[in-house]
């Protein structure tokens, strides 16, 4: 059975009050590590990406640009997925210390972890790759040699692109579920 936000706080006893100070401070901090993820990529692809190409004329110093600022945004998930993490451990021994019914919904869980799982990925691994594919593109001098690295990085690109869209996706969800869980059935 899922609780919602209410049936939490109505649980709480009136000496629970550093519980409740608690619980607001812990989804307070899980709704501006989601604004930040969600709203990071967001901004990144609709403001930044086109700024950059429009602004710096050339592809290389965009492109590092965009890497740099990538990095940046994946450091920025990276301590948004701990506030998640944490947020979500500390609401579910919460709830196992106050109510033995109440628990958080396996949507939740299962979001949450997709998160993390295509953030490690682009974090650890593909963005890793990709960046040193664009780096060994930018340094060739040859146009043929140029082109044959550059097709080999948005090859390696793409499923970097459907990561990043697949895991805002996820968090938006993720979002619209914590919504949900507060409004009464």
């Amino acid at each position: 059975m899922s609780c919602t936000l209410v049936d939490f706080f109505n649980i709480l006893r009136p000496g629970a009050k550093i519980v409740r100070q608690g619980l607001i401070a812990c989804i307070t901090c899980e709704l501006l590590a989601l604004a930040i993820w969600i709203g990071g990529l967001v901004v990144l692809i609709a403001a930044v990406i086109p700024a950059v190409f429009n602004t710096f004329g050339g592809q290389d110093a965009g492109g590092f640009f965009l890497t740099r600022a990538f990095d940046g945004y994946n450091r920025l998930v990276l301590g948004a997925a701990t506030v998640l993490t944490v947020g979500i451990l500390w609401r579910a021994w919460v709830f196992q210390q106050e109510m033995a019914d109440g628990e958080i919904s396996r949507t939740e869980w299962l979001l949450l972890g997709g998160m993390l799982l295509a953030a490690g990925v682009i974090t650890f691994v593909l963005h890793p790759q990709t960046a040193a594919l664009q780096a060994q593109a930018f340094a060739l001098k040859g146009d043929a040699a140029r082109k044959a690295a550059f097709e080999a990085f948005f090859q390696m690109h793409k499923p970097v692109r459907v990561l990043y869209i697949v895991n805002v996706g996820l968090g938006i969800a993720l979002l619209t579920e914590r919504v949900r869980s507060w409004i009464p059935r």
